[in-house]
């Protein structure tokens, strides 16, 4: 496992890539597994210290048009069942308040097991083609357990805290620098926040001692709209009781106000500031990207920023608009440091 440079300020990615047409065309795992060391060397030739796989691993030719943020988790999971009727739709949709979601992702009908869920297997794919340091991504069990129609566990806490205890066991002996849990559900609901911070803390008692641990929040991103509404300033209390070791926050396309209130944060979490606004076409210049870390280090002290990064995954965009953004990323970041 590599370890991470040493530098005051790293750039990292958040996930996602877009998915090459090649791969498209001709899908197969040897074309995923090369595709895959296309996205670690495109961000590496940029400047980017800790990249993350694409997400490739979770790429379904049957369904396209979805990065498997969901699918990918629950479908496998013994107790799952992923075949539903009108009624079962109908039910989800009255019990639940995802508003861009119609359908359930899977009814649970039983204990909730790992069945053939195995990254342990896609994360080391990955590590076979990294070329260094890299990041390994895991969807919250707080949003997963959103996306459930329940017919087993009877209340949503134990349905959440059984997801929770199949991933903690899925991220044991991950061999990456970094686990990062995306969560883009919370945003909306803070209310949760007490609930949604204990089943992340469960997934992180899993992780190997040595792999940075780190949380990716943001708004939600379908087409370039926002999908949660909500503030920073509302969610301060549950980011603090969190056990990780950095923040992976959407900040380039919220208002100004959002960055005062990460001032709260509490000291242990090192911050990770979207400087990359991913819900439009707009390539950043490498000033831009500076005169963001400067204004982000004027709120909250230059030692409290670990990274730099996009808002989120990149999975939306076209090729060759992320990898312009990729490399304005890295250049900005240099820029601000004076290297």
């Amino acid at each position: 496992m590599s370890s991470l440079p040493d530098k005051q300020i790293l750039t990292t990615t958040v996930g996602s890539y877009p998915l090459p047409s090649w791969l498209l065309a001709a899908p197969s795992q040897e074309a995923v597994t090369d595709a895959t060391r296309v996205v670690f060397d495109t961000q590496r030739q940029a400047g980017i210290e800790l990249p993350t796989d694409g997400e490739l691993y979770r790429f379904d030719p049957g369904h396209p048009d979805t990065n498997g943020m969901i699918e990918y988790f629950v479908a496998p999971m013994a107790g799952t069942r992923v075949e539903f009727g009108r009624s079962e739709t109908e039910e989800f949709a009255a019990r639940q308040s995802m508003g861009f979601r119609v359908k359930p992702a899977a009814v649970v009908d039983g204990e909730l097991g790992e069945g053939s869920l195995d990254l342990l297997g896609d994360c080391a794919r990955a590590a076979a083609v990294a070329g260094g340091a890299f990041k390994f991504t895991v969807t919250s069990p707080y949003m997963l357990a959103r996306t459930l129609l329940d017919r087993h566990y009877g209340d949503f806490e134990s349905l959440l805290m059984a997801l929770a205890g199949v991933l903690s066991r899925q991220v044991s002996g991950l061999p990456c620098s970094c686990l990062q849990i995306d969560e883009a559900n919370i945003p909306g609901n803070p209310e949760d926040g007490p609930l949604a911070a204990a089943a992340i803390n469960k997934v992180f008692e899993g992780v190997d001692e040595g792999v940075e641990k780190a949380v990716h929040f943001c708004f939600g991103n379908y087409g370039g709209q926002v999908i949660q509404d909500g503030t920073w300033e509302s969610l301060v209390s549950f980011l603090n009781g969190l056990q990780a070791d950095h923040l992976v926050l959407e900040l380039a396309h919220r208002p100004e106000e959002d960055l005062a209130a990460l001032r709260e944060i509490d000291e242990r979490l090192k911050i990770g500031i979207g400087v990359i606004d991913i819900k439009v076409n707009h390539v950043e210049t490498a000033e831009e990207v500076a005169a963001r870390i400067e204004k982000a280090a004027g709120v909250l002290g230059g030692d409290r920023i670990r990274f730099v990064h996009p808002d989120c995954g990149f999975w939306m965009l076209k090729r060759s608009v992320s990898d312009r953004k990729i490399a304005a990323l890295a250049k900005g970041r240099d820029l601000f440091l004076g290297i």
